[in-house]
């Protein structure tokens, strides 16, 4: 049997009458619509249920699926240790998928637990669940860093490992929305949020998962968002599959959304499958990036490719415009892959001839060199976006009060220690942020002595 259906759900701890103590009222309409969403869910009489949660434990690069036989999990975090949830595993489904996974080239499985105790992200669906029945045997599965396609990707594994199994097996996607709806939210308040769970709810509502697929990572990242991740995956079990997707619910009172959407398996729909499409727009899309690149990007993107293939550094070409052969500055060449950063080095005053020498040695250190990455693999030059950030001259400040975070970037010195932030960075809002970070990249505690200079940059992407 394949994936039957799939719902959407949301994991306050709030929720749960013993842990509000009388504010779990104010979602009133979540709850209403969790037990309608569980509800269905038991009426499929599923016999193993997938849950996808950004609680367990989670890598960069890898998805982890919990292993054992059974695991126990209760909310003692939260003040109320009696609640608690005690599951058997899917053993032969999390065995196969594994299998499967590694058989598809995607870096998933049992390896890597740290914690074997059930997550609040994965007890709070099944303590609903459980309202209505006895619970099933259950597979539980982190998210990770890796691109939307890869989740996409392991998604389809498991509708496929259903099938193998005969199994009926019902989806649960565990995530919240933006934890930025309001200003007196624990949280705070970003624009980006409030869009981004309009967005979201309207996407799920109608079963539009390309949408889900092709969000912007910085705009995603500027939402504080949860449970993006758990909505792709999900998105590939039901890949080709026409589904009845229904918005049940959706309130943010407390400043973080929460969203409660089914999908019920109605049959199949070839034109539902949105990997390939999102691949084909993919492709398109860096085809065109590159032809519109301009020559400060283009020659960061020569130089890489050169080295990597040729292993010989690239030389400065012919016919550069005249301020990167005559000026010389400092520049950060910038690579992401699938919108993740994937590398970033520079300089914070020029050390080369030129500014055409500038970006040709740290292109290449971008992409070999930076320590909170493995250098770039051949096969995935295809997949990089380039920018390179060209700095204007750094002038002293003497506070936070001088900083802009869209115009300017920070630098923080303290003897031989410095640390550098660029400007117009996703996620980063304040002054404060800013200077803690380039502490923090400089290993300059909070409370030692700095001195801090701003300085502006001309982005090229």
């Amino acid at each position: 049997m394949p994936v039957v259906a799939a719902f959407a759900v949301p994991h306050p701890p709030i929720i749960l009458p013993e842990i509000g103590r009388g504010e779990e009222k104010k979602i009133q309409k979540t709850i209403d619509a969790y037990r309608v969403a569980m509800r269905q869910a038991d009426e499929l009489r599923p016999e193993t249920i997938v849950v996808l949660s950004p609680h367990t434990v989670l890598y960069a690069d890898y998805f982890h699926i919990s292993p054992g036989e059974e695991a126990y999990g209760d909310f003692a975090q939260f003040g109320v240790p009696q609640v608690h949830i005690q599951v058997k595993y899917d053993t032969e489904f999390v065995k196969e998928l594994s299998s499967l996974c590694g058989k598809e080239k995607i870096p998933a499985g049992t390896f890597g637990e740290k914690n074997p105790q059930l997550d609040h992200a994965t007890m709070i669906p099944l303590r609903f669940l459980s309202e209505f029945t006895a619970l099933c045997p259950i597979v539980r599965i982190g998210l990770s860093g890796l691109s939307p396609q890869m989740h996409y990707h392991l998604g389809q594994c498991i509708a496929k490992t259903a099938e193998k199994l005969n199994r009926r097996v019902v989806m649960i996607a565990s995530g919240d929305l933006s934890h930025k709806l309001k200003t007196d939210g624990p949280y705070g308040f970003a624009a980006e949020g409030p869009k981004f769970d309009g967005i979201v709810t309207d996407a799920l509502g109608k079963g539009n998962f390309l949408r889900l697929l092709e969000l912007d990572p910085d705009f995603c990242e500027s939402a504080a968002e949860c449970g993006l991740r758990s909505y792709w995956i999900m998105s590939g079990a039901l890949d080709g599959k026409a589904v009845d997707s229904r918005l049940l619910s959706y309130e943010g009172p407390f400043g973080v959304g929460y969203g409660v959407v089914s999908f019920r398996v109605t049959g199949e729909d070839k034109a539902r499958c949105f990997g390939a499409q999102l691949e084909s727009d993919h492709r398109k899309s860096l085809e065109q990036r590159k032809d519109t690149e301009d020559p400060w990007v283009r020659l960061a993107r020569l130089s890489l490719e050169t080295y990597i293939k040729t292993g010989v550094n690239a030389a400065v070409p012919d016919g550069l415009p005249n301020v990167l052969t005559d000026k010389k500055a400092g520049a950060f060449v910038t690579l992401k892959k699938n919108g993740q950063l994937r590398g970033c080095i520079g300089t914070i005053r020029p050390v080369q001839g030129s500014l055409a020498e500038e970006i040709l040695r740290n292109a290449i250190s971008a992409g070999t060199r930076d320590p909170r990455f493995s250098p770039v693999k051949p096969e995935e030059l295809p997949e990089l976006v380039y920018s390179v950030d060209v700095l204007g001259e750094p002038e002293p400040i003497k506070s936070k009060d001088e900083l802009d975070t869209k115009r300017y970037g920070v630098i923080v010195e303290n003897g031989p220690r410095c640390g550098l932030l660029l400007p117009n960075l996703a996620g980063i809002d304040t002054p404060e942020e800013q200077i803690s970070i380039a502490r923090e990249k400089a290993g300059i505690s909070p409370d030692e002595p700095v001195k801090m200079y701003r300085f502006e940059v001309v982005r090229h992407t």
